[in-house]
């Protein structure tokens, strides 16, 4: 890999910028265990390596761009979370997040449930082998036909999220000589602390029925009505990238405070209740998750104490984890190609991906770290912003970081924590190829959603 000197942009600590970084780390060629998977090391050489495999290697003979994928921690942490909620609760893997047939069948393996949100997501869980009593159906305007697949199948819960809906898959059961188990999705008026497009409970959105107004109320007295459902449950879901349980507790409170009304006025304890997902996870240093015991400890606390309070039953809980499994598991790999110093400014670093392949820097301001993973470097650090090769200003893939100034094009540089959402939200933009995802364990590495190709594209324009 060339190695050829360049002009550098700013290098010293005092450099302010608008993103994240103020200062430079102590050591770039460290690797903080908070945003990188489980298996991945430096080794001697000062190559970094995921599951026992060099990313020279990978990069050789996968290509770059590519989401590389430690299926070892994927699965460690889906049995944290089957641990740490226990036989008295339920862990739904939230498949927005990223959803494949392995994965469905790591999920399986693992004990895990899983929610879908789309009539090809639950195609794709069904013909991977999950058992239709273990999907959970979301989605704020399903389809007639989404709707008959899931009743048909035999999903465990259709989550209802309009008036509309409650009549239509009422109405389908019955057609089918079914009784369909329902949840309602609620919207509790709760703010989480995450970006509004994220952001799911407060009045002013799309998703499910306000508890305001009394509308979630008489959502329940229709649904309980309708010989086509079963209604077991209340579903209320706050937002994503959450790491304060505050909204939690108020969120578990309301939707208690429904259960009670329900009780009070059809002498119906309704037996589950479902509180969503949206927990953080470390994409920098900075960033603090929670462990899943704690998780489960703090809600399984808030709904005791809350119910102990009403005079109800404890209902089973519901969680749906997606980006806090899959998020930490996964890296993209790029080859650096222009390097660009603005004086003054920042150095641009532009790579071979970019905003196809991960949107949600330009969507959200998302942050991201970044590290050079295919060699070591004593070089001091030059601020960056690392950019992708779409014909767009908001083409960003980190925003600020520090790189070394020795970086050259050829190198490799690796973004951690890009298993949720980067594949799932990735676009042919300027007809790009979407990256494949490579699953990595124990010194193997296989394809598991191959990269597309030119003849993909091409076999889509019929014109």
């Amino acid at each position: 890999m060339s190695r050829s000197a360049h002009p550098a942009g700013p290098r010293h600590a005092d450099v302010l910028t608008e993103g994240h970084y103020s200062a430079p780390p102590a050591d770039l060629n460290s690797l903080d265990q908070k945003v990188w998977s489980r298996t991945v090391t430096r080794t001697e050489d000062g190559e970094v390596a995921v599951g026992g495999i060099e990313v020279s290697r990978l990069a050789e003979e996968f290509g770059t761009p590519a989401y590389f994928l430690d299926e070892a921690d994927f699965r460690a942490r889906c049995r944290a979370w089957a641990d740490a909620f226990g036989r008295d609760a339920d862990v739904f893997y939230a498949g927005k997040a990223f959803l494949s047939r392995a994965v469905v069948r790591w999920l399986h393996e693992e004990g895990l449930n899983l929610d879908v949100c789309s009539g090809t997501e639950l195609a794709t869980a069904l013909d991977a082998g999950m058992p239709a009593e273990r999907i959970a159906f979301h989605g704020n305007n399903k389809s007639e036909a989404e709707i008959r697949r899931a009743v048909e199948a035999g999903v465990g819960r259709i989550v209802l999220d309009s008036f509309q809906e409650i009549v239509r898959v009422a109405h389908i059961a019955r057609e089918l000589g079914k009784v369909q188990k329902a949840f309602i999705r609620v919207t509790v008026g709760v703010e989480a602390h995450t970006h509004e497009f994220i952001a799911t409970a407060h009045e002013d959105q799309k998703f499910g029925i306000a508890l305001a107004g009394g509308q979630a109320a008489e959502a329940v007295r229709r649904a309980l009505k309708l010989d086509g459902l079963e209604l077991t449950g209340i579903h209320s879901h706050i937002g994503s990238q959450i790491f304060d349980m505050a909204g939690f507790e108020v969120s578990a409170r309301r939707v208690v405070q429904l259960l009670a009304e329900v009780r009070d006025e059809h002498g119906v304890e309704l037996p589950e209740i479902d509180l969503g997902g949206g927990l953080g996870i470390a994409y920098t240093s900075d960033d603090d998750p929670r462990e899943p015991h704690e998780i489960a400890k703090a809600l399984s606390e808030i709904v005791t104490r809350e119910c102990d309070a009403a005079g109800l039953r404890a209902p089973r809980i519901s969680v749906e984890p997606g980006r806090a499994i899959v998020g930490p598991t996964a890296f993209t790999l790029y080859e650096v190609g222009t390097i660009k110093p603005l004086e003054g400014l920042r150095t641009y670093v532009s790579v071979d991906g970019g905003m196809s392949d991960n949107i949600r820097t330009a969507l959200y301001d998302a942050e991201y770290s970044v590290a050079l993973v295919s060699r070591t470097s004593d070089a001091e650090p030059m601020l960056v912003r690392v950019v992708g090769k779409h014909c767009e200003s908001g083409d960003i893939v980190v925003s600020d970081a520090f790189l070394p100034a020795d970086l050259a094009p050829g190198d490799l540089i690796a973004v951690p924590a890009t298993g949720a959402y980067c594949r799932s939200m990735a676009s042919n933009y300027n007809h790009a190829l979407r990256p494949p995802v490579v699953a990595v364990r124990d010194g193997s590495a296989r394809v598991i959603v191959r990269r597309e190709t030119e003849e993909d594209l091409l076999r889509l324009d019929v014109g």
